[in-house]
């Protein structure tokens, strides 16, 4: 990995920290609960994936800010979309899956290349080089406030680096579930779960394919839903 796309991200999500810590704390009633589940990950330069529902475009900001500051999970690096797939998004194309984007973390992920080693070739580096990738695994913001399905992309993820998953639910940001305090702020969790080791999916299996990784996908999203 260039030297540059691991400190723009670190000197960017250390600058935003605090004030988003600030905003947050005024504007929200806030809450970060399961911290102490990070614990258990040793610093052993195995990567680390924060998958986390998708459910306001808030999320990605509000994942790195929830750790603890200077946390050893910095900076985080995140699984985006390619340029095109923010076409129809306004003023916000401006920022999405373009320089911003890669300047705070992201890599896109290559859809239709029917080889996942090509099309998650930048998060594969990122993970073995011991590094934190959040991916939003249901693909896109969710239409109606529940969890969705996952794609199999993580799965793949887990057996190729051997990476271990933190499986994260925020709950409030939602527009139809936001439930409001006395002085009229939108009620906030960010729940990190238990993590999940790489061997504890496939079982030292060796002969595994996509249905293997739609499973694996599958365990991790009943996961993020049982968080509360």
């Amino acid at each position: 990995m260039k030297i540059f796309h691991y400190v723009s991200p670190w000197v960017l999500q250390t600058l935003i920290w605090v004030p988003t810590r600030i905003l947050l704390r005024v504007f929200f009633v806030y809450k970060v609960k399961g911290l102490k589940n990070l614990a258990v990950l040793k610093n052993d330069g195995t990567g680390v994936i924060f998958a986390v529902n998708h459910s306001s475009e808030l999320d990605p900001i509000l994942i790195p800010a929830s750790l603890p500051f200077l946390s050893r999970f910095m900076p985080m690096f995140y699984v985006a979309r390619e340029k095109s797939f923010y076409k129809n998004s306004g003023w916000r194309q401006n920022f999405y899956g373009g320089l911003f984007f890669r300047m705070w973390g992201a890599h896109t992920a290559y859809a239709g290349m029917n080889d996942y080693d090509i099309a998650l070739r930048y998060h594969i580096k990122i993970l073995n080089a011991g590094r934190s990738l959040c991916i939003f695994p249901e693909g896109k913001k969710t239409t109606d406030g529940n969890v969705g399905d996952g794609k199999p992309g993580i799965g793949f993820l887990i057996h190729r680096t051997n990476a271990s998953i933190v499986p994260v639910r925020v709950v409030g940001l939602y527009k139809d579930h936001k439930r409001k305090d006395f002085l009229g702020r939108t009620r906030l969790k960010v729940v990190f779960g238990k993590p999940m080791l790489a061997k504890d999916f496939y079982n030292g299996k060796k002969d595994i394919g996509i249905e293997d990784y739609r499973e694996a996908t599958k365990i991790i999203m009943d996961e993020i839903r049982s968080l509360d």
